[in-house]
């Protein structure tokens, strides 16, 4: 059962802050695996081991891993440095993409305030 990867439809945080959906989608045109992640809720300290602990796994089997924000309605420097460290990983890792999708205004100006639009959107 190596590199097996579980997709949970939905995960959700203990204090039902944060809800992480992880779903499948077709190939792209290149033939990638695309899996959409949809993230409701906060992501801040309490709840960022959450996202961490559903995005990760999926890495392991490369393609494109989609992290869709529009439903965040807040982050803290938790859920910030699980982005970098899950972005840091899909680099290392070296033939996973992670994309950010659907920010809202006020999490695009997070990531602009912390200079971490250039380096979550390569």
């Amino acid at each position: 059962m190596q590199n097996q990867v579980v997709f949970a439809p939905q995960v959700v945080s203990p204090h039902c802050k944060l809800i992480v959906d992880v779903e499948k989608a077709p190939n792209d045109k290149l033939g990638n695996n695309v899996t959409f992640v949809k993230c409701q809720g906060k992501l801040v300290s309490d709840t960022a081991p959450e996202l961490r602990e559903a995005v990760k796994p999926l890495i392991a089997s490369g393609g494109r891993i989609i992290l869709d924000l529009g439903d965040l309605n807040h982050m803290d420097s938790s859920g910030l440095a699980v982005l970098v460290g899950l972005k840091v990983s899909a680099i290392n890792h070296g033939y996973c993409m992670l994309e950010l999708t659907n920010m809202t205004p006020r999490i695009l100006d997070l990531l602009r305030v912390t200079n971490l639009v250039h380096v979550l959107s390569k």
